[in-house]
């Protein structure tokens, strides 16, 4: 993943209500100004390229953006933001094109299917996911589609919204959107869990239907999710995405966070009691050796099958919040699972979670993370296949 840039810090203009950074949000102090060349300098350590992330980024100021950017272009060949949508103009749609920037757009749904997006009353809501809507449809004109972010809330997917979520999809297909990442909602407390979250069968029931429409529906736009689990079955996993791949609660390897005075941070959603850690130079994976062997009556994942592809997944859905349990959502990514599993089954292909050699990937791993090194599945086979070539030599 590219350097995950907030000179804002965790700035917005818009208050999503279950946004999982507001416990951090809620405590925070005045942010002091940001430095854009102490953030460059840290950008370079760390090798680039970069993605500039919020809170919402377009609050910078338009000149900002653009030393940013053509920064960007020069040292790296091209730029990402990621932003709510509600302010690109026709400014930032010019540099979006000088500056060869990827835009990506977090979105809900249409009209009242974005409401969790709240933006302080209804009417100014559903003003901004109007201006939203206009955008991607602009964008898509323009001939630079934009990714987008879907969270899967009491908003939009229940089994009433479904329909509407689906002929959504659809419509954005037709006008060039070919990407999408579904996200299941981290749930920050209680309040956000009664009115917004799913239950375990809700959300699974919305992943399953997702599913169904890209398969028999779609034709271009693809769900990252449903990718990665069916590549993560096969062993074929050297591009899926963070929450699958043993992340470190204080260093979180995937996200290179750098604030606005160039300091290194972690990744926003581990943050839970709204303290903004700064980033641990030592990586280390006791999370996933007490997982591996604790049981799963104790919030562990001992036996499980498809512990080597989800690997209890993202720390920031861990069980009561304590990254050291596995994802509160177990029963829905198993459910998914085993789902894909089925599916690769009647292709006649062996999902490592059937296969015989399962349990030797496991140790793999074990041996890995005990000596503070992460891999993953494709490399453990690929141990594994130079183990057999010595041997039978």
């Amino acid at each position: 993943m590219p350097a995950i840039i907030q000179p804002l810090d965790l700035k917005c203009n818009i208050q999503c209500q279950y946004c999982y950074q507001n416990p951090e949000r809620d405590a925070r102090h005045a942010q002091p100004p940001y430095n854009l060349e102490k953030i460059k300098g840290t950008v370079e350590k760390i090798g680039g390229p970069f993605s500039l992330f919020g809170g919402e980024p377009l609050m910078l100021p338009e000149k900002d953006l653009r030393d940013l950017w053509s920064w960007g272009l020069e040292k790296y060949g091209s730029n990402e933001i990621q932003t709510n949508g509600t302010l690109i103009n026709d400014t930032h749609i010019e540099m979006f094109k000088q500056y060869r920037v990827h835009v990506g757009i977090s979105v809900d749904g249409p009209g009242e299917l974005n409401d969790a997006r709240w933006a302080g009353t209804l009417e100014q809501t559903r003003q901004a996911t109007a201006k939203t809507y206009a955008v991607i449809e602009r964008l898509c004109k323009e001939s630079i589609p934009p990714g987008l972010i879907v969270t899967l809330n009491r908003s939009n997917a229940t089994g009433d919204k479904m329909p509407v979520m689906y002929e959504w999809f659809k419509y954005l297909e037709k006008i060039g959107i070919t990407y999408a990442r579904l996200h299941i909602l981290e749930v920050t407390n209680e309040f956000v869990r009664r009115k917004y979250a799913l239950s375990s069968e809700e959300n699974l029931s919305a992943f399953l239907g997702l599913l169904k429409l890209e398969e028999e529906e779609l034709t271009t736009l693809k769900f990252d999710i449903f990718q990665d689990i069916r590549d993560l079955l096969l062993g074929e996993d050297n591009a899926t995405s963070c929450v699958w791949n043993a992340c470190d609660p204080y260093t979180t390897q995937a996200v290179e966070g750098v604030g606005g005075s160039g300091q290194l941070s972690i990744c926003n959603s581990v943050n839970r009691d709204g303290i903004g850690f700064t980033k641990s130079n030592v990586k280390s994976f006791e999370r996933y050796l007490a997982l591996y062997h604790t049981p799963q009556e104790y919030y562990g994942c001992k036996d499980c099958r498809f512990f080597i592809m989800c690997k209890g997944e993202c720390p920031g859905t861990a069980i009561d919040g304590d990254w050291r349990n596995r994802t509160e959502y177990c029963d829905v990514w198993k459910g998914l699972y085993q789902h894909v599993e089925g599916q690769l089954l009647q292709e006649g292909r062996i999902p490592l979670s059937t296969d015989p050699e399962r349990e030797s990937l496991e140790k793999v791993f074990l041996n890995s993370w005990a000596t503070g090194r992460n891999t993953n599945i494709a490399g453990a086979l690929a141990q594994l296949k130079q183990r057999m070539s010595i041997t039978t030599y």
